[in-house]
């Protein structure tokens, strides 16, 4: 077993760099969508129509980062 360290997640799992740097980019910018949705109190539906996509686009994006429609609701 190797004992090399990386800096993350996506760092250890992608082949190169510049995947490395997409995947972060593309994990934080669902992430912010996430909370942005949960925060605002938007429907899946809303926010979906908001960013000109479908509602399934959407879902497929957010469970892509297993994100659940519980981790959506507002406290």
């Amino acid at each position: 077993m190797s004992k090399k360290r990386f800096a993350n997640v996506w760092d250890a799992i992608e082949d190169t760099a510049a995947q490395a740097e997409n995947m972060k980019l593309r994990s934080a910018l669902m992430m912010a969508l996430k909370d942005h949705i949960a925060r605002t109190g938007l429907s899946q539906s809303e926010a979906a129509r908001l960013l000109g996509w479908g509602r399934n686009t959407l879902t497929r994006k957010l469970k892509e980062l297993n994100v659940r429609d519980t981790d959506l609701e507002t406290s």
